[in-house]
């Protein structure tokens, strides 16, 4: 797939961006470029091949699932004018 200059135009346009003729031209070379080389990536047979979540074999560190704080809830809510359900109830201000 190659684009044209007036593609260029096009994406410059709806990205609002002001660009002069030879940053369109050099635009249009360096997507085109993209463009051939994601199309020689899709030519390269990946059967067999896992996908990939990381390019490392990396082992993340995860800590213990543990509390560390009290539940204060109780006191926060304490000063609410309305609570249900431990939800603060406001007044609506969008009406149907």
């Amino acid at each position: 797939m190659a684009l044209t200059l007036s593609d260029v135009e096009k994406i410059a346009r709806l990205s609002r961006l002001s660009l002069t003729d030879a940053e369109k031209a050099q635009n249009l070379k360096e997507l085109n470029d993209i463009f051939s080389l994601v199309e020689k990536m899709q030519t390269v047979n990946t059967d067999g091949i896992e996908p990939m979540a990381h390019p490392h074999e990396a082992a993340l560190r995860l800590r213990g699932d543990a509390v560390t704080e009290t539940d204060r809830a109780a006191q926060y809510q304490a000063v609410a004018p309305e609570v249900r359900n431990r939800l603060y109830i406001v007044p609506q201000v969008i009406e149907d």
